[in-house]
């Protein structure tokens, strides 16, 4: 079993697996290998007792919202390029119909996902796509500068949707700014969708649980805050912000859980340009990705 940030790629896929119909991710479950499902679930077990049991609601909540706005990208323009940060084991290429992606992660963990991806593909458990494969540790300025070369190269002129998920907390304050922002120097960017904690939550008694399991498994402990005002800043005001209980909401049409019982996952959304969706209302395209 992964040690580090590279294991929280297994919860997630083991979250998404346990609430299909909500995370409309039909892959979750295949990223992580037969071998080592049985510790994944054992270790999703430890983490829903020792921190809360709700990871699979708020991150399929999370993948779902993503995974819309990125059928409304699609929808606006086919040719649309996907950049997913923080890629970890999510399926964003593989659900819809990008015509190119490109994923990135730590070295450890690009490694896992192209191995996995190349086994998959070869069962024909998932369908041929060209996806980049790009090791980057994007707390440094250097690595954020090859990315967004690589990217502008990559898209030719193509607008951008850019999501970086499940990262910009795990980053110094300075670094995880820059993250947020990154799209502006891709090019033609789209849209942004970024997964963040606020700062009004940084006293969460869910999230001071999570630093303490953190620490037993050798995950980095210390945390970045952004608030809404920051992001407004960093990607233009009509920001669409939704935290887990806006998601409920949205996609449950009611409140099982309270946000403060939950990791206090929000995500912001900015459209680059004057057509705007609502992600989860009506999304054409959804249907006609490989994997539906």
């Amino acid at each position: 079993m992964r040690c580090g940030v590279e294991l929280t790629a297994y919860l997630v896929n083991e979250s998404r697996a346990r609430m299909p119909e909500l995370a409309e991710d039909p892959l979750a479950a295949a990223w992580i290998p037969e071998s080592d499902r049985p510790a994944v679930r054992e270790l999703w077990a430890e983490f829903a007792g020792t921190v809360y049991p709700h990871d699979d609601l708020v991150v399929s909540l999370r993948g779902r919202f993503i995974a819309d706005t990125l059928a409304r990208a699609l929808e606006k323009d086919p040719d649309t390029v996907l950049v997913v940060c923080g890629a970890g084991f999510s399926s964003y290429p593989w659900l819809l119909p990008f015509r190119t992606a490109i994923e990135v992660d730590l070295p450890d963990m690009i490694a896992a996902k192209q191995a996995r991806t190349a086994e998959l593909v070869a069962s024909g458990a998932l369908p041929e796509r060209d996806v980049h494969h790009h090791a980057a540790d994007l707390a440094g300025a250097a690595s954020r500068e090859e990315l967004a070369a690589l990217v502008r190269k990559a898209a030719d002129g193509r607008p951008v949707a850019y999501v970086a998920e499940g990262l910009v907390f795990y980053l110094p304050p300075d670094e995880a700014r820059a993250v947020v922002g990154l799209g502006a120097e891709f090019g033609p960017c789209a849209v942004t969708a970024v997964s963040y904690w606020p700062a009004a939550a940084a006293g969460s008694q869910v999230l001071a649980d999570q630093r303490t399991w953190f620490r037993s498994r050798s995950v980095p402990e210390d945390a970045s805050y952004l608030t809404h005002h920051g992001l407004t800043e960093l990607l233009g005001d009509g920001i669409e912000d939704c935290g887990p209980e806006d998601l409920q909401r949205r996609y449950l049409g009611r409140i099982d859980v309270p946000e403060s019982e939950l990791i206090p996952e929000y995500v912001a959304v900015s459209w680059h340009n004057s057509a705007r969706g609502v992600p989860g209302q009506g999304v054409p395209g959804r249907a006609n990705g490989a994997t539906r």
